[in-house]
């Protein structure tokens, strides 16, 4: 028998819905709530790393994701100067295996759409518009109250609800997001013939100008500089004018890429942030995954891929295990926690080398570090 029967999950995004799934198709009944209305439409693009590729392959999501986004193997470094010169082509590190790509980019809403048919293929009820209040354990499970003041009682409560998760603070932990002093502006647009991989040009007036393919027809393009929280009170024209200004500084493909930056496009920013916390992710019968649990600023493109190991090891203990006990959080502390850790800690490692300027930071052999361990299945 399976340690729970019963279980709420809180979120029900990457995380969520991947539990979701791996404990629907067990029989485990589940029940995935979320405040929002519905599925979100809204989002640019997102890149998946081979980890997440491998996850996404046990949900049984993996080729629908396939035809739907833009694989790509290699990876291209630009120069910051008037022609954006390529300077290297590289092979990716293949870490979901040899039978699985590198990379692959997709359109969020896609991703969150096909995650939300299959949790509910998997039987798991999808309640929408549905607030988290309060829990508060019992001998024989946790009694949940939600924000229109019904009740009800599960084995197991999971905080998939994302960096300011009301989980996480109903369980008294009080890590929280703290940002790295970088932001990034994305964009959706069109995706020009010529571009086939992410290209990323370091330095010049940003930090970062990359962009990646999402489907044959879409990519997303992005740009990180200093974070000004000024940034938030533009209007959507005021946005789209500073990425467009921003982008003036790169070339090569970049002007094939800037007449798209145009009025009505959204335009996306966002604050680099961080956190990780420190220790057990649970508190009895409620655990955190995915960002309520860790968080890192997107320079290796690791968050979703933490989010979905994180939902496939918890899925598993669960389901092998038979009770709710020490032994299960412990093995569950011992497969996520420090490695997490690695993956967050060299994420902002990068953003302040950057910061930084520094001319002697070991940056390929940070990355080939964290390869070396994602490429070990969680």
């Amino acid at each position: 028998m399976p340690a729970v029967k019963k279980v709420l999950v809180v979120g029900a995004g990457v995380a969520g819905s991947a539990l979701g799934i791996l404990l629907g198709d067990a029989g485990v009944d589940v029940e995935l709530i979320d405040q929002r209305d519905e599925v979100s439409t809204l989002g640019s693009g997102i890149t998946l790393q081979g980890n997440a590729l491998r996850v996404l392959r046990q949900l049984g999501v993996w080729d629908t994701l396939n035809s739907k986004g833009y694989a790509f193997t290699t990876v291209g470094i630009r120069a910051p100067n008037p022609e954006g010169t390529l300077v290297g082509e590289f092979t990716d590190a293949l870490t979901g295996g040899d039978d699985l790509p590198a990379t692959l980019g997709i359109p969020r809403p896609v991703l969150a759409e096909t995650l939300i048919d299959r949790a509910t293929d998997a039987g798991c009820t999808v309640r929408w518009s549905t607030k988290f209040q309060s829990m508060q354990e019992k001998a024989d499970g946790v009694a949940v109250t939600f924000a229109d003041g019904t009740q009800r009682s599960y084995d197991l409560v999971v905080g998939a609800d994302g960096v300011h998760s009301p989980v996480r603070a109903a369980m008294g932990i009080d890590t929280g997001p703290v940002p790295t002093g970088m932001a990034i502006w994305r964009v959706f647009t069109p995706r020009p013939a010529s571009i086939e991989r992410t290209d990323l040009v370091y330095g010049g007036q940003s930090y970062i100008a990359g962009y990646c393919p999402t489907a044959e027809n879409s990519l997303y393009a992005y740009i990180v500089e200093d974070a000004d929280v000024a940034n938030f009170d533009l209007s959507p024209t005021e946005k789209v004018a500073r990425m467009h200004e921003l982008s003036l500084a790169y070339h090569g493909t970049w002007d094939e890429i800037r007449p798209y930056i145009t009025d009505g496009r959204d335009v996306n920013y966002t604050l680099f942030e961080s956190h990780l916390v420190d220790g057990p992710w649970n508190r009895g019968r409620a655990v955190i995954i995915g960002d309520a649990a860790h968080s890192c600023p997107p320079t290796l493109a690791q968050g979703a891929a933490l989010a979905l190991e994180d939902a496939a090891v918890l899925a598993e203990l669960l389901l092998a295990h038979t009770a709710v006990d020490d032994e299960l959080w412990q093995e569950f502390s011992h497969r996520r926690l420090e490695r997490a850790r690695a993956v967050v800690d060299a994420s902002v490692m990068l953003g302040r080398w950057q910061m930084d300027h520094d001319r002697d930071a070991d940056v390929q052999g940070l990355m080939a570090r964290i390869s070396d361990i994602v490429r070990v299945p969680a």
